[in-house]
């Protein structure tokens, strides 16, 4: 049988930890560490196996993503628990992993009481650590998700009509990646026309682009499982001085940030970075959330460009930068990119321009 690299580091992270086996429960975490992009199941790994609970529809799936994996397939009528609890007893662990960020009180309950002889060990973040460093095949997919989103953005700028509601941008923005070879959008886009993209995470109405002078749009490509996430504005009216002021000393906050990218760099230092240069601008105060975040698997994960992170920055993560400034009333401007983290420093993912001359449209 073939080693899976993952499901090795995995091993060696429960071994650490004096544990029998790990049950991963985590659907994200189940498609990181066997490829297997179904749901309604439950992974068992020991030291000698990684055994996937699942049934019978995902029989076919299984056989097509997952070979190597040792299955149990329950029957129509069978619940997992049952099954769980069959291949937990064969397996003789006595000491076993859960993942407390992702199971239920109710599922953990269940299995307190169901496997009486074993003692469960909650266990937080295990697998989202090793998921911060992305190996050659994710960066592929993360690279091919920046080039989807990008295409679509493209096509959406060069249509754009000011008789268009946020929503409909929205809609076509899905269409379009879908259309690039996409399977979606990696989270609903916010598409916020003036004094709307003052809210971070707003959600798209029935207002019309040509109703202010800008619009900010965050949108991301979901493709072959990876997300990407950018952010930019688009100019639809007259460049007023304060759009003008505010969106030059966003963008100066993002590429100095970026500048600062690096392996070993401190994650809150590269939030400082950005934070200094807009709060030295007079809108620190506006600036509400951190600088960014990784991206993978899940829209948000580990790890965290904020104040309060003091990990150092490794070579393979992939985080965003996304600088804001938000003013109730008038609007909010955000500019994100998407960042891997190389062993020189790093490169940006994206490939759109950022100046104000580009966000013009038309």
């Amino acid at each position: 049988m073939h080693m899976n690299p993952r499901i090795e580091k995995y091993r060696r992270l429960l071994k650490k930890a004096a544990v029998d086996a790990g049950l991963v429960t985590n659907l994200s975490n189940i498609t990181y560490l066997t490829g297997f992009t179904g749901d309604d199941s439950f992974l068992l790994v020991t030291q000698e196996s990684q055994l996937l609970i699942s049934d019978m529809r995902y029989q076919t799936q299984l056989a097509e993503e997952c070979t190597g994996l040792d299955l149990e397939i329950r029957g129509p009528g069978v619940p997992i628990m049952d099954s769980l609890e069959k291949v937990i007893k064969k397996s003789k662990v006595t000491r076993l992993a859960v993942e407390s960020e992702s199971i239920t009180v109710a599922l953990y309950s269940a299995l307190d009481k169901l496997l009486a002889k074993v003692k469960l060990c909650p266990q937080a973040n295990v697998i989202e650590q090793l998921r911060r460093i992305k190996d050659k095949d994710e960066i592929r997919r993360l690279r091919t998700a920046v080039y989807h989103a990008e295409r679509a953005f493209d096509t959406i700028k060069a249509s754009l009509r000011e008789d268009q509601t946020e929503r409909e941008v929205a809609h076509n923005l899905e269409h379009q990646i879908r259309l690039f070879g996409g399977e979606g959008c990696s989270f609903d886009p916010i598409v916020a026309v003036g004094p709307r993209a003052a809210l971070p995470h707003a959600t798209p109405t029935n207002k019309h682009i040509g109703e202010n002078d800008f619009t900010l749009v965050d949108w991301g490509s979901c493709t072959q499982g990876y997300r990407s996430d950018l952010t930019r504005i688009l100019v639809t009216g007259r460049i007023s001085p304060k759009l003008e002021r505010i969106y030059e000393l966003v963008l100066k906050a993002q590429l100095r940030a970026i500048k600062a990218i690096r392996p070993g760099a401190i994650m809150k230092d590269v939030d400082a970075t950005a934070r200094s240069t807009i709060t030295k601008g007079g809108f620190g105060k506006q600036f509400g959330h951190g600088l960014g975040h990784g991206i993978g698997l899940d829209i948000h994960e580990q790890p965290r460009l904020a104040a309060d992170r003091k990990e150092p920055l490794q070579v393979g993560m992939v985080v965003t930068v996304e600088p804001g400034i938000y003013i109730t009333g008038w609007g909010g401007v955000r500019i994100e990119d998407d960042v891997l983290v190389t062993k020189d420093g790093h490169q940006v993912l994206t490939n759109m321009g950022k100046t104000l001359d580009d966000c013009i449209v038309g």
